[in-house]
């Protein structure tokens, strides 16, 4: 059984039309037409990815991506029809994992959501073999096999996303990444606008594991040049 994906928006013919699309595909499609039938369900333990509307009656797509995310960590693509870069960057903030301007190409919508599923799986794969000692940096300690990361003991609550991210920044510690170069290895794609992409995702994770993160201690930005988390 392939995959379920939950389609949301308020025009029932733009469900109608990609879900038809994504079953062509081979995967289960669920539909809601606002945020709050979304939010029931989301809760679906079988979900693996879900495609949010912004502008929909009763509870708008940001706020259920927000609430979501306080339950669930699985991939969420933003579908607006304004390409702003602030909403986009407001989606992403919210905890969206990526955004997608309509109109789309139907092509690219399956080819995101393909590259956005394989990360979650492979993420989530624990029959993946067993590779690497645990990465530590002051307070921060990373297990690589179990995908988890520390702070201060506890762990920290990653999106998928983030998650790649940091595994990144922690098997290369102290080594600077171009935010091009990150995109290119977290999304799997070639940078588009992603400078403001990424920065959004470092506020989000340096927002989970920094003291004070207006003044990071570990995830730091070398101007002009990139990224990277410190060695300490």
């Amino acid at each position: 059984m392939h995959e379920t994906i939950l389609v949301v928006d308020d025009d029932a013919e733009i469900v109608r039309a990609i879900a038809l699309l994504l079953e062509k595909e081979g995967y289960r499609v669920l539909k809601a037409y606002n945020g709050l039938e979304a939010l029931e369900m989301a809760l679906d333990p079988s979900l693996r990815l879900i495609l949010m509307d912004v502008m929909m009656p009763k509870l708008d797509g940001l706020s259920a991506v927000l609430k979501i995310r306080e339950q669930r960590n699985l991939p969420i693509l933003i579908l607006s029809a304004k390409s702003e870069d602030t909403d986009k960057i407001l989606g992403l903030a919210m905890g969206a994992d990526d955004y997608i301007s309509k109109p789309f190409h139907p092509q690219e919508l399956v080819a995101r959501v393909r590259s956005h599923l394989r990360r979650y799986t492979q993420l989530g794969d624990v029959n993946a073999p067993s590779q690497q000692a645990e990465l530590v940096t002051g307070r921060l300690c990373y297990l690589p096999d179990q995908k988890t990361l520390l702070a201060d003991g506890a762990p920290v609550r990653l999106t998928a996303t983030e998650l790649k991210i940091v595994d990144l920044l922690m098997r290369n510690l102290g080594r600077v990444f171009p935010a091009e170069e990150i995109y290119r290895r977290v999304w799997n794609e070639e940078p588009y606008s992603a400078e403001n992409t990424v920065m959004v995702h470092i506020r989000r994770i340096r927002e989970k594991i920094e003291l004070n993160p207006k003044e990071p201690e570990y995830l730091k930005v070398v101007w002009g040049i990139g990224y990277k988390i410190e060695k300490h």
